[in-house]
């Protein structure tokens, strides 16, 4: 008989009763959509994973301060990094491409009878290669500046739009808490970090502003810095350079062969990439959940299949008394698993789309719906229908007419 006969037959059988249809693919449809959607939402954490590396600019370290042990059995914070560490690492470490420090700080910006509470940074121009940062508009810090602890900032996006909107704030002046500074520039918007803090709202300084005007200067150690960080060249092995950083800091700080480092070093990209193959094992395991539903549902169809096959003894019996062969009896139910499951597929590829819409329209997540895990799943289900439905339809198939004809 015609394929498309068959499917029309099968069309036919399905819509006779209609409840029964949807319910017996409903295992189907929640094990496709479930699976797209798991996927899809792997690969937009990946995707994001990958949009923070290359927003990092990759190959970054960065350094921060430790513990150390004193005299007297005591243990207290002390600052062990410099800024003059930097200098050291760009001189002395081969692969490092910019070594940034970092004062931080925060502050309250005012302009006009507008106010924005930020985070305030005070660094050298290096940070814009360490960060891979750009400007949207303005320019960075003149040496003189830098030097001298002039009182000029460059603000993220985020500030820009709070305080001034949709005019330039290129060379207005802003109160930084009990001082005004002159805007020289405004960073280009970069979105969440790997922390998920939004970067964008944070004002850059020179690092001797930061230091007098906000966070004050130790004195026991006046040229400290809350962090470095540093940049590596890409033919370099960063694994090379965190080792090299790490004997100079310790020949620097005079720490002895038998203690522990007074600093941690931690590679950006690592973590990032970590995250993500947490997220990718977590993906897998849900989409292997989800796939259960298919079986179940491959289940659900043999069992209405077996059903339907005994309501429709008697028909089954007419059409091989008319001419039907056995074969014809197989491919009939045997085609109606298959509709059955592929109808149950598109419904569930439908749902996915739906869900993975709402995900990233009402909920901010990034989802990636491939194409191909799309045609895999439909594929899948016909398969669960081959499978499931086969029995059932060869049981069919080996009906005797006579004894299917008298079936009650």
């Amino acid at each position: 008989m015609n394929i498309f006969k068959l499917f029309k037959i099968a069309l036919t059988a399905l819509t006779l009763n209609v409840m029964r249809s949807i319910l017996t693919m409903l295992g189907i449809i929640i094990g496709v959509s479930a699976v797209i959607i798991m996927v899809s939402i792997g690969a937009g954490a990946q995707q994001e994973v990958d949009a923070q590396l290359e927003a990092m600019g990759g190959n970054v370290l960065i350094i921060f301060g430790g513990w150390n042990n004193r005299g007297g059995g005591g243990t207290a914070a002390v600052a062990t990094l410099e800024d003059g560490h930097a200098n050291l690492m760009l001189e002395q470490v081969y692969g490092v491409e910019a070594a940034t420090p970092y004062v931080l700080g925060k502050s309250q910006l005012i302009y006009g009878n507008l106010n924005w509470s930020a985070d305030i940074m005070g660094t050298t121009n290096d940070f814009f290669v360490t960060k891979n940062w750009d400007l949207e508009s303005g320019r960075g810090f003149t040496a003189a500046e830098m030097n001298s602890g002039e009182k000029v900032v460059i603000i993220g996006s985020i500030i820009k739009d709070e305080l001034f909107g949709a005019s330039d704030p290129i060379g207005q002046s802003v109160r930084v808490g009990t001082f005004n500074a002159m805007i020289i520039g405004v960073l280009k918007a970069k979105g969440p970090d790997t922390r998920g803090d939004d970067q964008d709202d944070v004002a850059v300084m020179p690092l001797k502003t930061v230091r007098t005007k906000i966070t004050g200067i130790s004195k026991s150690s006046p040229n400290s810095v809350s962090y470095l960080e540093v940049k590596g060249s890409d033919t370099v092995s960063m694994a090379y350079v965190e080792e090299e950083i790490t004997s100079l800091l310790r020949q620097t700080m005079k720490v002895a062969d038998d203690k522990e480092d007074p600093f941690r070093i931690r590679d950006l990209a690592e973590t990032v990439e970590s995250r993500a193959e947490t997220q990718a094992i977590f993906n897998t395991l849900l989409a292997a959940v989800a796939s259960v539903s298919l079986v179940v549902g491959g289940i659900g169809i043999m069992n209405i299949m077996m059903v339907s096959v005994t309501e429709r003894t008697r028909e089954i019996g007419l059409r091989m008394a008319i001419g039907a062969k056995p074969d014809d009896i197989l491919n009939q139910f045997l085609v109606e698993a298959i509709t059955l499951c592929g109808v149950g597929g598109l419904i569930g590829i439908g749902i996915a789309f739906g869900v993975t819409y709402s995900m990233e329209t009402y909920f901010d997540m990034v989802t990636v719906i491939n194409p191909e895990i799309v045609f895999i799943s439909l594929g899948f289900s016909a398969l669960i229908g081959v499978f499931f439905g086969y029995y059932p339809a060869l049981k069919a198939s080996r009906l005797q007419p006579i004894d299917a004809l008298r079936y009650e």
